[in-house]
């Protein structure tokens, strides 16, 4: 996956140092890219009301483009880094 900047990616791993779970949809904002070493992109996760809740540096491999397949869901941010700021 390339994914162009300010798309949407999901993630394909859990993140729990960061609250996030593989599922969890964030904007591309950056592609990192070090010669002899994978791609990688920063994603910023936001919150349902738009608050930025992380954003995180990830190899391309974590993220997938989102299918016509998917559903939004909602789950409380009850532990986590995010639940330590609410």
């Amino acid at each position: 996956m390339e994914p162009p900047l300010y798309t949407d990616a999901v993630l394909a791993d859990d993140l729990p140092e960061e609250g996030l779970c593989a599922g969890d949809v964030g904007t591309i904002i950056e592609r990192h890219v070090v010669p002899g070493r994978e791609v990688g992109y920063a994603l910023e996760c936001f919150d349902m009301v738009g608050n930025t809740v992380a954003v995180v540096p990830v190899p391309a491999r974590a993220l997938r483009a989102p299918t016509r397949g998917d559903r939004p869901s909602v789950r409380f941010a009850a532990a986590g880094a995010y639940a330590a700021a609410l």
